[in-house]
């Protein structure tokens, strides 16, 4: 194999899902500028996530629509004239 072909600085990281505030520790060696107290009182770098496993549809089995600003609304109302 090569030598240094995989990153040595790996640590304990915590991901957060923003969307339903989960949160699960595993080791990584993402860049992270936050940080966050987690349950055993040591802090750890943060990472946020916009989807996890706990929020995806295809895990969760159900499906979320997310209408930013009516965007689907004004498609409909813009494709139902003709």
């Amino acid at each position: 194999m090569k030598k240094d072909l995989h990153p040595s600085n790996y640590r304990l990281v915590v991901f957060k899902d923003m969307s339903n505030d989960y949160a699960f520790m595993t080791k990584s060696c993402i860049e992270s500028k936050e940080t966050v107290k987690w349950e055993d009182g040591n802090e750890y770098p943060l990472v946020k996530l916009e989807i996890s496993h706990t929020s995806h549809p295809y895990y969760t089995g159900k499906m979320k629509l997310v209408d930013t600003a009516g965007r689907i609304d004004k498609f409909r109302n813009r494709y139902t004239k003709k």
